[in-house]
């Protein structure tokens, strides 16, 4: 029998379970040890989710053992799991926006005085401790929903560790932090690390896990694949494990020939952008590039008539395109995917096909009446084009994975067939499967004649889906190139301000 100190914290064996007809996961096994983070990667539908639900107590293996220190143990409720040191900090956070901070860290189990009443002055008290051992400098008064998303996390991890959790699983803890508040998150982890805590991390973000990872485990299709040590293994093996496919494909497309000028942008500027002059051709995919507050989500939000532009001239086929709002820019041949699908792109309790129809739904009137059977026939199409399962059509959108829901909004300008589309951060989220279908799908965009403005923070994405590359820093563009002769390190030169002086031009340099 193995030594007690060759066990690991955490490890399940043989775990299966089936939902219907469909075997969600198939005698999978993972193991994690204490003061390590295990990677846990796999395209959406792999089987992650169901393993962590299991895990946490929310849905019931149907074979397999949990062991914790070598010992067997049954989680058929959160309460198990918390009982057993096993927390989970969820994408959707599991909190109260409404309370404040001290509340929901004392969720379920409020200090009383003697008397039984609510003991207040206690409760932000030991707020205060536990945000103390995360070093959150948070306010334990302030109301939960005033706070950022990654502070708001912070809350979540500060729960966590002030039950005593010896496991942590992190669902893409990074998906809507700012660049400060990932930087916050990781030395959180690092201090988790550094205290014996067994971290599973979550996560489609390739640069993120080769940076905080010990080992990566990978799933498809609800089977185990392989595990390894970081030093041992590739993104691009990771990659193959997980779909056949090596990294360098995922970008891969034949050489474009842009046509005439359908974008053009001169003296753009409103609040925190501008002002900016670029255009954009037919058949061409230009991205922005930038750190986090350099102004490119603004730029977009301009051009969609999101925000009030200050100055500037915008030109759609040689047409001006000044619109009031949102709807305006739609009729002037201009479809945006923001950022944040869930609260910006999609009305999440509403149907898939309400969701794809609704910026269309004026090419299906008759007499003031909606035909129905058109916009159902055109809806299916897009989906077919974008493989979303067509028994989705009626479903809730927030019922779809990351990904589909991102096909969905994108499904949306296809069936309006707009003639500039601005997609910021297209992938943020998605998993490797779904990034290569909408790299496909942005290729074939471009290749059909729309004009592509792509913003993303996700280096070897700008380079490797644009033809042309325009960096921004402090609401301005600082350089243009080709993505062709373009570097990840040269566009954070840029990017930062801390370019050497080459003669490349500056601000707006116009092909």
């Amino acid at each position: 029998m193995a030594d007690m100190a060759d066990q690991p914290l955490l490890r399940l064996e043989g775990v299966t379970k089936r939902f219907g007809a469909t075997l969600a996961l198939n005698g999978v096994h993972f193991d994690l040890r204490s003061g390590e983070v295990h990677a846990l990667m796999g395209e959406n539908g792999a089987g992650k989710s169901t393993l962590m639900k299991i895990l946490a107590g929310n849905v019931q293996r149907d074979a397999g053992t949990i062991l914790i220190d070598g010992r067997e143990i049954d989680v058929r409720s959160p309460r198990d799991a918390r009982t057993h040191g096993i927390a989970i900090i969820h994408q959707e956070l599991n909190t109260v926006p409404a309370m404040t901070v001290a509340e929901n860290l004392a969720l379920g189990h409020e200090p009383r005085t003697r008397l039984g009443v609510l003991d207040r002055r206690r409760m932000v008290a030991e707020a205060r401790a536990k945000l103390a051992r995360i070093n959150a400098g948070i306010d334990p008064n302030r109301p939960l929903g005033s706070l950022s998303v990654g502070m708001q996390q912070m809350v979540e991890i500060a729960r966590a560790v002030s039950e005593d959790a010896r496991v942590l699983v992190l669902d893409e803890p990074t998906a809507a932090l700012s660049r400060a508040e990932a930087q916050q998150l990781y030395r959180i982890i690092g201090q988790m690390r550094s205290a014996g805590v067994g971290l599973i991390y979550i996560s489609h973000r390739m640069e993120e896990v080769w940076q905080l990872a010990d080992r990566v485990t990978v799933f498809r299709d609800g089977t185990y694949v392989g595990t390894g040590a970081m030093g041992d293994i590739s993104p691009s093996d990771v990659v193959r494990m997980m779909v056949g496919r090596p990294i360098a494909d995922l970008y891969r497309h034949a050489p474009r020939q842009p046509g005439e000028v359908v974008l053009d942008v001169s003296g753009l500027a409103g609040d925190g952008a501008g002002p900016v002059d670029f255009t954009v051709r037919a058949g061409e995919v230009v991205c922005m590039a930038g750190l986090i507050g350099s102004g490119r989500t603004e730029v977009g939000r301009l051009l969609f008539g999101a925000d009030r532009r200050s100055t500037g001239r915008v030109l759609v086929d040689s047409r001006e395109s000044r619109p009031a709002d949102p709807s305006a820019a739609i009729a002037q041949g201009m479809g945006m995917v923001p950022e944040d699908r869930k609260d910006q792109a999609l009305f999440l309790d509403h149907s898939v096909e309400d969701n794809i129809a609704l910026s269309s739904l004026d090419r299906f009137v008759t007499a003031g009446v909606v035909r129905s059977g058109q916009v159902r026939t055109a809806v299916t199409r897009q989906m077919q084009r974008l493989h979303l399962r067509l028994n989705a059509l009626g479903l809730p959108v927030r019922a779809l994975s990351g990904g589909n829901q991102q096909k969905a909004a994108l499904a949306r300008w296809l069936l309006r067939d707009s003639r500039v589309l601005i997609l910021d951060e297209p992938t943020r989220g998605v998993d490797i499967g779904a990034k290569r279908e909408i790299y496909e799908l942005i290729d074939e965009l471009a290749r059909a004649g729309k004009a592509v403005l792509v913003i993303s923070s996700d280096l070897p994405e700008a380079i490797g889906i644009s033809d042309r590359l325009l960096v921004m820093r402090a609401g301005r563009i600082v350089h243009e190139m080709d993505s062709a002769d373009a570097t990840e390190e040269e566009v954070m030169f840029h990017a930062t301000g801390t370019a050497p002086a080459d003669g490349a031009q500056e601000n707006g340099a116009r092909h």
